[in-house]
Order: structure tokens, then C-alpha cells, then sequence
């Protein structure tokens, strides 16, 4: 009976520490034509040295997105043009932020954080798909770059460095 609990345990821990390897999303699904809140979560640094900088990629249809200062940080955004116009409260919006940049801080390989920005998903995104929002982690001379998007049919657990995904559900 101990043998089998320790067993257990050790698959517990060994095999859900691969899961918080990666940077993540809090929320993974969120209804199309809703505020959505992005917490990414850093769990960890690169090969054992400190995160200096978080940069991810606003994917298209996640338009009016506002990032979250965080102490101790430099905030950047890019702008651009979106692909197409969206409505958003009754006005067309052509263009906001593409990329979001926290750098200058120092989150050493040890401790956990978040990082956050929120946005609106276009009303006419479709229901049942996944948006990625591709992560470059850089570190004290090294990067890890979470960017990896599953092919069709490919199981996103087989990616070494997947991007961080969000399912889109239905409109509330």
C-alpha cells in the first residue's frame, strides 16, 4: 500500500511539473465578444537564471488591450493595424496594441509571477477555436521563446515551447 502511494505521488509530482514548465494563462477559455483578463504566469526562468523581460503578441481579434504596469518594470507596447476593422461600443477600431514588452525587472528562476493585460475579443471570432499569444522570455544571456502553435490535429502536449492558448466559447 506505501509502495503504491509513493507511486502515486511521484507521478503526481513528476508528471504535473511539465504542465507549470510553461508560461501560461490563468483563464484558458474565455466567450467571444467579452472582456478578457491575461495573466500570464511565469513559473520559472531560463536554464536556472532570472527573467528579465516578458514580451508577448497580441493575436488578431484581441483588440483595445490596456497592459497591467507592474513595479520594478519598464511597460512598452507596439502598435499597429489590425488585419481588418473590428466594432467595438458602436465604433469601427482599425488598429491598437500588437505586442506587449515588461522589461528591466528581475524575476529570479526561483520565485513565480504574473504578468497582465487585458482586451476584448471580437464578437466574431469563432466560437470553438483556440488564439495563441506567443511568449519571448528572455533571461541573463538566454531566452526561452513560448511560440511553438499546434498544427491541425496536433496534440499541443507533444510542443516543447507552446505558446500560451486561450479556447474561445461561445457569446455569452
Amino acid at each position: 500500500m506505501n509502495n503504491y502511494l509513493l507511486s502515486a505521488g511521484a507521478f503526481f509530482v513528476l508528471g504535473t511539473s511539465a504542465a507549470f514548465a510553461h508560461i501560461t494563462l490563468e483563464a484558458q477559455e474565455a466567450a467571444v465578444g467579452s472582456t478578457y483578463k491575461a495573466v500570464l504566469r511565469v513559473p520559472h526562468g531560463c536554464e536556472g537564471k532570472a527573467t528579465t523581460a516578458v514580451r508577448v503578441q497580441i493575436p488578431e481579434g484581441v483588440i483595445s488591450v490596456k497592459p497591467m504596469p507592474k513595479a520594478g518594470w519598464t511597460l512598452q507596447v507596439k502598435n499597429g493595424r489590425y488585419e481588418k476593422s473590428y466594432q467595438l461600443h458602436g465604433q469601427e477600431v482599425s488598429s491598437g496594441v500588437k505586442e506587449v514588452n515588461w522589461s528591466g525587472g528581475s524575476l529570479p528562476d526561483e520565485f513565480y509571477d504574473e504578468f497582465v493585460f487585458r482586451g476584448t475579443l471580437a464578437a466574431d471570432l469563432p466560437a470553438g477555436q483556440t488564439l495563441y499569444f506567443p511568449v519571448v522570455q528572455e533571461c541573463d544571456g538566454a531566452a526561452e521563446r513560448w511560440i511553438e502553435i499546434p498544427a491541425a490535429g496536433q496534440d499541443e502536449d507533444a510542443l516543447e515551447y507552446p505558446a500560451p492558448g486561450l479556447k474561445l466559447a461561445p457569446k455569452l
